[in-house]
This record gives structure tokens, sequence and C-alpha cells, in this order.
């Protein structure tokens, strides 16, 4: 059996407001480091959409947990809460009250439009887990083979190293004869010897 590497990361929260930018910030850094920005806005809408439904529907507590799993070709998006409730998509002829310019009651029918695939499934008796996937580029799984996991333990690295800009007399350009003088070749030399 071959296995495939995959990264994880995991935010506990309560889906507050004010919380929901953050974890949008957390998720866009966590695929900035990844190197996968071209999901960054998809995935930042689509957990925005569930921690809102969080926000909205969730009983008895507003607490959940969004993790981020990337694969070799995919990355899923899912947020776990307290509460059993699966969410339902609202069809446009069962809910023909919902305007087309909606701000609310279509999140999932957009988590829907914008992923490949979604779902929810029971998370033992009193919870859910609503989740997502995108296509991922197998491109950003590469990883140098020097390059070695940070535990929790291990601080994230800080520059400690200022370095000043170039001065500008570095930066001037040479003399016209200057360059002419460094772009010539060098002479042939002879494989005889003289």
């Amino acid at each position: 059996m071959i296995s495939h590497p995959s990264r994880h990361c995991t935010v506990e929260l309560q889906a507050l407001p004010s919380r929901i930018g953050q974890v949008r910030r957390i998720v866009s850094a966590q695929l900035r480091y990844w190197h996968m920005d071209p999901l960054i806005d998809r995935a930042a809408l689509g957990v925005t959409e569930l921690l809102s439904n969080v926000h909205r529907h969730a009983r008895p507590d507003k607490s959940c947990t969004v993790e981020l799993e990337l694969l070799v070709d995919r990355l899923t998006v899912s947020v776990r809460d307290h509460d059993p409730r699966l969410p339902v998509v609202p069809d446009a002829v069962d809910a023909p009250d919902i305007a087309p310019l909606a701000t609310c009651g279509r999140g999932l029918a957009m988590v829907a439009a914008m992923s490949e695939s979604w779902g929810a499934r029971p998370d033992g008796d009193n919870g859910k887990v609503v989740w997502f996937t995108l296509p991922a580029p197998s491109v950003a799984l590469r990883q140098p083979a020097h390059a070695r996991r940070r535990t929790a333990e291990q601080p994230a690295p800080r520059i400690t190293e200022v370095r000043p800009a170039p001065s500008p007399v570095a930066a001037a350009p040479r003399p016209v004869a200057a360059r002419a003088a460094a772009a010539a070749p060098a002479p042939a030399r002879s494989a005889v010897p003289g």
C-alpha cells in the first residue's frame, strides 16, 4: 500500500462574527504556507459560510472545530459542531421566498457551487461535520527532502537579522567603455605550447 503525504491544520473556536474573520485569516495564511494560493478565496469563502451556519443555527452552543486537510489531489475543509441536526440546502422550488440577491439562506448552495464536493455527516450522538473539497495541484506537496515538520513545541522561525539596502553608489551604472570591456570576449588560447 502506498501512503500519500498529507498536512493537517485544526482550529477550535466559538463561531461568533468577530472570530469568523480571524479564522478566514488563519485559513489564508495556512494555505499560503502550503503554497496553495489559488485556493485561498474559495476556501475562505467556504469556511465563512460554514461558520456562519454554526453561528446562526447550532445548538446548544457555538463552539466548533475547523479542520484543513491537504492530500495529494485535494484540500478538505470541515467544520465540526455540537448540534446533531444535519443541514438542508434549500431548493429554489422549496424556498421561493429566498430572493436571488438574498444575503442569507444561500450558504450551502454557494459551498456546493464553488467546491468539488461537499457533504454532512453525524459525529457521534451530539454533533455533526459539514465539509467540502477543492481540487489541489500536486505541486503544493513538493517539499525538499531535508525539510522537517515543526511540532507545537517548536516556535516558528523568526527573522533576527536586518540587512541595510545597498548604497546608491554601488547601484550606479558603469560607463559605456567599462561595460564594453566587461562584455568583450577573452582572447583565445592556443592548445599548442609556444
